[in-house]
């Protein structure tokens, strides 16, 4: 960055008062910080890379006190970036404010083929490190696994179920699968069953794969107990509440069986739990029935968790969760995205696949078309709907698709718009001059679900810029307040 650049974020961070995501910051006034390798290590993490700067004492309410020396100060810097694996080439700006030096080191972020960075004094699994708001945070061990997996290119889809024999398949899907692949690649006739099962990766040393297993077993949870779909519908909008009987579920189901089986029996259990309203016609007078939720995208998105889920041994004790709440619904799948593919480019390119041999055998079945035509699907059918965008969240763990309800959405719009032209609104907005907290406000508005007060109040008003959060860069902090932007700029 140019100095006009820092000395701007530095007048910011003295403003906002804060470390952020990409933000960390190191007094260094009275000699060279001895410990930087967890901030460099969770900055290379990340796809954005972030800035460390020198010089401003964050305990001592962000006051600026410079560095000790500039040139050594960066000499030391290079010295410990060059001990990080992969080395680290940070680029550094120095300049003057209020006439004392400032320093800042810009990170970069490194391929994700070579994460993680880490440490090489300690080495991977200690030395490596996530940022998680403004904190550095020691890698998971599964977190280390899952760039690993990605580098090294494991298969977790066809490593072998050792557990398990030949007479634990259902012969007869197996052998039609294997008449599918065999009319489609009539050069595969020529060769004995045999060569094909190891060739198509089902069986290996006489013994079922684990695609095999998810696809043929007669009962595959004996092999692998949480490989599951736990749906349920909760009370309300979030989980933990309960109903006066104290009833924590409206159902509750553990889903099993092979993956054919799992997404047939979740789309019946969604099915007959979502609401379903009643349209006449104007023209015909014709009845039709609307569900809660498009069946279509619902069903694209259950393939994709069952399909795309990290099935490592670092995730065999997590099942693929499906949640009904009052105004959403959330599909949530162990493992995050793979390989580049990120949430922008979700439908728009072909993605790494985690599992090929499982998704090809799904499109042999004709589950899938195994187009990466799954999110596409979704957005149209969501879109067509007329019903809020469905929300994509990733992480290195967890994957999630959350749809929102029309029912829902429509009241919310009502009560927005309700909301903005009361007198309740201009009276919140002075009660949040000063910062206040999630609970603080839901007292002041005399309202009991604090979930439904940031649906229908608070966050509308952050995304119109008149409200914003005092820890922006993590969201869910139980330390997290709100404040009236007019008040902070």
């Amino acid at each position: 960055m140019t100095e006009l650049e820092l000395i701007d974020l530095i007048k910011k961070i003295q403003v906002q008062k804060v470390e952020t995501k990409n933000i960390e910051l190191k007094s260094a006034n009275g000699g060279y910080p001895k410990k930087l390798y967890d901030t460099l290590s969770a900055f290379s993490n990340q796809d954005d890379g972030g800035i460390i700067i020198f010089g401003i004492h964050e305990t001592k309410d962000f006051d600026i006190v410079g560095v000790y020396d500039a040139q050594d100060l960066q000499k030391k810097v290079n010295e410990q970036c060059k001990q990080m694996v992969p080395i680290i080439r940070p680029v550094f700006t120095v300049t003057m404010f209020e006439d004392k030096s400032i320093v800042s080191a810009e990170i970069p972020s490194i391929d994700i083929s070579e994460r993680p960075c880490y440490y090489g004094g300690i080495g991977r699994i200690k030395g490596s490190y996530i940022r998680v708001g403004d904190s550095d945070e020691p890698m998971s061990e599964y977190e280390i696994y899952s760039y690993e997996s990605f580098r090294k290119k494991h298969e977790d889809d066809i490593r072998i179920t050792q557990a398990a024999e030949m007479n634990a398949l259902e012969t007869t899907s197996f052998l039609k699968y294997i008449e599918k692949i065999k009319e489609n690649n009539p050069k595969l006739s020529k060769i004995n069953d045999t060569e094909i099962y190891k060739f198509l990766n089902m069986i290996v040393d006489g013994k079922p794969t684990l695609a095999c297993t998810l696809l043929f077993s007669l009962y595959p949870q004996m092999f692998y107990p949480n490989y599951t779909v736990n749906a349920m519908v909760v009370m309300g909008y979030e989980k933990g509440e309960i109903a006066p009987d104290g009833a924590r579920f409206i159902d509750n189901r553990r889903i099993e069986g092979t993956l054919e089986d799992m997404l047939n029996d979740t789309i019946r259990f969604l099915s007959k739990n979502m609401h379903v309203e009643t349209i006449i016609d104007a023209v015909s007078g014709k009845r039709m029935d609307r569900n809660e939720y498009p069946i279509i995208a619902l069903r694209e998105a259950i393939l994709n968790a069952l399909i795309h889920r990290d099935y490592s041994i670092h995730t065999q004790a997590m099942p693929i969760e499906v949640i009904m709440y009052k105004d959403r619904l959330e599909i949530k799948n162990p493992g995050g995205l793979y390989g580049r593919l990120t949430i922008d480019k979700l439908g728009k390119v072909q993605p790494d696949t985690r599992n090929p041999v499982l998704a090809r055998a799904m499109e042999t079945l004709g589950l899938t078309e195994n187009r990466y035509s799954g999110i596409p699907t979704i957005i149209r059918e969501v879109k067509e709907a007329k019903m809020k965008e469905p929300v994509f969240k990733n992480s290195r763990s967890e994957f999630c698709v959350t749809f929102y309800n029309g029912f829902n959405q429509l009241i919310s719009e009502e009560v927005n718009i309700q909301n903005q032209e009361s007198d309740q609104l201009v009276g919140l907005l002075e009660y949040c001059k000063e910062p206040k907290s999630r609970k603080e406000i839901a007292d002041f508005l005399g309202i009991t679900t604090v979930y439904w007060m940031m649906q229908n109040y608070i966050n509308p008003l952050i995304e119109k810029g008149m409200l914003k959060m005092t820890k922006p860069d993590v969201p869910k902090s139980k330390n997290q307040k709100y404040v009236s932007v007019s008040n902070t700029e």
